[in-house]
């Protein structure tokens, strides 16, 4: 099919996960064939938008509309645009748009020229921990077309329960771009002012609560008690930020556990590191794991989500429980020893096969071509 429109809508464009994984697989979609546009709530950063925009796929923000109103415009947005597919990746804007999808094809007009009565609907659901809209969105899964599991544990977990197809799909990240960075390590860790001999412990995650950087400032504390070379580089933005500068400032670590904030292509950052930390009591698939591990960096992480799908404790990262202090200053202790690291290194190496996003953009649009002739009225 020719000229066949897409519409994807995800809550935010910032730097987090399920964005980064959409942009990612857009710029590499045949944007000469699949007409694509990207429908947001909000855009806290202007980075991700351009870069969509510069590839050919149109971005409609609705960071100015008033907030009682924005999913009524988000409604009128999706009509206006007529998809032949609508894939949504957040919870509340697929409730709404389950039900006004449903009803479109009772309409008459807005949907002229399509081949069905309404659009396909797909669903990418990215966390097992899919946050519920009111309890409609265990009741409105039924009415999607397809729902697509960014991982394993997310196709197994509740966060797909009760809906009709589910496919699972790992998109990956760009490996050649980690590579890349990797090969540029030293240049990047001099523009963030690492000192040469600093063993760099990265976290990419944006201040939230699931990502719990208050046990991460905590086991900072105990591993540059006992290693003063470590330093830890925070990288993000949210709502707990401020809160946890303040703690890293009590604690008398300005030192030694910097927040930078935002950072543009935080891959790079990634790349440069000896060591990815993460200390979420929750995740999905991590895309930054995926970027470490593309990089060769090993990973320690707390045992959430589908990172022990991605991460063998001992092979190319420690995993810790949830929650513990002792456990998480425990592994990134010794994933600073000399032989451990090495042999970390080349576990991570190692485990990037499998992990490139060049097949993920040519899935979805096999899939969606399937769909945009399947969808019924």
């Amino acid at each position: 099919m020719s000229d066949l429109r897409v519409c994807e809508v995800v809550k935010t464009l910032d730097v987090g996960g399920a964005e980064v994984l959409l942009v990612e697989r857009l710029l590499r979609a045949r944007t000469d064939v699949l007409r694509y546009t990207v429908v947001c709530m909000r855009a806290s950063t202007g980075e991700l938008t351009e870069r969509l925009r510069a590839a050919g796929v149109g971005v409609v923000d609705l960071s100015a509309c008033p907030r009682p109103l924005v999913y009524a415009r988000l409604v009128a947005t999706v009509r206006g645009l007529a998809p032949h597919v609508l894939n949504v990746h957040s919870p509340a804007p697929a409730v709404v748009l389950r039900l006004f999808v449903r009803l479109a094809g009772r309409m008459t007009g807005w949907l002229a020229g399509r081949i069905t009565g309404r659009p396909a609907l797909v669903v990418t659901v990215h966390n097992e921990h899919w946050r519920r809209f009111g309890g409609l969105d265990r009741l409105t899964r039924g009415l999607d077309d397809c729902t697509v599991a960014v991982a394993p544990l997310v196709a197994r977990s509740k966060a797909t329960a009760g809906c009709r197809r589910v496919l699972t799909r790992v998109h990956g990240v760009d490996v050649a771009e980690q590579r890349r960075w990797s090969a540029r390590a030293d240049q990047v860790r001099r523009e963030f002012g690492v000192p040469g001999d600093a063993f760099l412990f990265a976290c990419v995650a944006n201040f939230r609560p699931q990502k719990n950087h208050r046990l991460l400032v905590e086991a900072a504390a105990e591993v540059v008690r006992r290693r003063p070379g470590a330093l830890f580089l925070l990288a993000g933005d949210g709502p707990l930020r401020h809160e946890i500068v303040r703690e890293v400032a009590a604690r008398g670590l300005d030192g030694s556990v910097r927040v930078l904030g935002q950072v543009p292509r935080a891959g790079r950052l990634v790349a440069a590191a000896d060591v990815l930390v993460l200390s979420s009591d929750h995740e999905g698939l991590p895309v930054v794991v995926m970027e470490a591990l593309a990089s060769g960096v090993p990973v320690v992480s707390t045992r959430v989500g589908g990172v022990p799908d991605l991460v063998v404790s001992g092979h190319n990262g420690i995993l810790t429980e949830p929650g513990s202090v002792p456990g998480l200053a425990g592994a990134m202790l010794r994933a600073m020893e000399p032989g451990p690291h090495r042999d970390l290194r080349a576990g991570a190496l190692a485990s990037a096969e499998g992990l490139d996003m060049a097949g993920t953009a040519e899935w979805f649009e096999r899939l969606y071509e399937e769909l945009a002739y399947g969808a019924t009225a």
